[in-house]
């Protein structure tokens, strides 16, 4: 593990301070005794070959080699903003645009439809009570039209919920036309008989 011996047990901190390395030993941060650095960045020194000459590298690239081909001119290795493409070949576009038709999904709008049910619900539920017929025929009035706009809606595709308006359009109209329709024959019917 370490070259320093820790406290009793095993564990803990050491006893004694690891030992400082020694000015110019190498191994610890200096270079091998008897080796010069390469030519640059760790490529090998450049052997002349078959084939056609590489240009010389520019001041701060590493010099060509075989297998480590030279970026082309204006093109250098590695630089941000400027990817190196295979000599010969163009480089591609940055990015890509958007295409259309792909965004964010639109929600549908099933309020109208909702609505409808709601007020033909409470129409009829009005309707059927002796003191708020009035009320129930008004909010039957309004199921009717919150759900046809809603079932309209639907049709279009703009909404989801094309049974909760046609249930709303359907209670609207009982509210409406048929409770009241046959409070009136009830009416009559006891009126007549008197």
């Amino acid at each position: 593990m370490s070259d320093f011996h820790p406290g009793s047990g095993g564990f803990g901190p050491p006893t004694q301070p690891p030992p400082r390395p020694q000015e110019g030993v190498p191994g610890h941060g200096y270079p091998q005794a008897g080796t010069q650095p390469g030519p640059g960045y760790g490529y090998p020194a450049a052997s002349p070959g078959p084939g056609p000459a590489q240009p010389a590298a520019p001041a701060g690239y590493p010099a060509a080699s075989a297998g480590h081909p030279v970026a082309p001119a204006g093109y250098p290795a590695g630089h941000p903003g400027h990817p190196a493409g295979p000599a010969g070949y163009p480089v591609g576009p940055a990015g890509y645009p958007q295409a259309p038709g792909y965004g964010v999904p639109v929600q549908p709008s099933n309020g109208l439809g909702t609505t409808g049910l709601v007020l033909g619900i409470i129409g009829v539920v009005c309707s059927l009570t002796l003191i708020f017929w009035f009320f129930g025929v008004v909010l039957g009035i309004l199921g009717i039209i919150f759900g046809a706009i809603g079932r309209g809606k639907a049709n279009r595709g703009e909404a989801t919920n094309k049974g909760a308006a046609t249930a709303g359009l359907v209670c609207g109209i009982i509210a409406t036309v048929i409770l009241p329709l046959l409070g009136l024959l009830l009416f009559a019917s006891v009126m007549g008989s008197a």
